[in-house]
């Protein structure tokens, strides 16, 4: 019998894999684990992550977890994680297409 999966441990081992100033979705976190439980990954972050780079996994639109954006925008600029800042300049979201990472079969 195979011994069941911590889905917890395992969406932290992701997450540490996920180098400086780059990201993953919810969504593209649970796709590595083979999974399409984008909201079991947010439960995870939530009462787990803050051991966590917690601030490299966002919502799919490229923004940072709800509630704690002022914090990861610290955490984005100390890494030169890729932003887009609007026209006005008041509002922001990650550069998805230069941030976004996805992992190899090498790790």
């Amino acid at each position: 019998m195979p011994e069941p999966v911590d889905f917890g441990a395992e969406v932290a081992a992701v997450v540490r894999a996920i180098p400086p100033a780059h990201v993953m979705t919810y969504g593209d976190v649970a796709a590595v684990l083979g999974s399409r439980a984008s909201r079991a990954v947010g439960k995870v972050m939530a009462h787990e992550g803050s051991d966590l780079p917690w601030w490299r996994v966002v919502r799919a639109g490229g923004l940072p977890p709800v509630h704690h954006e002022a914090r990861a925008l610290e955490q984005y600029r100390v890494e030169g994680t890729p932003l887009r800042w609007s026209r006005d300049g008041a509002s922001w979201r990650l550069d998805m297409p230069r941030a976004r990472w996805s992992p190899t079969v090498d790790g």
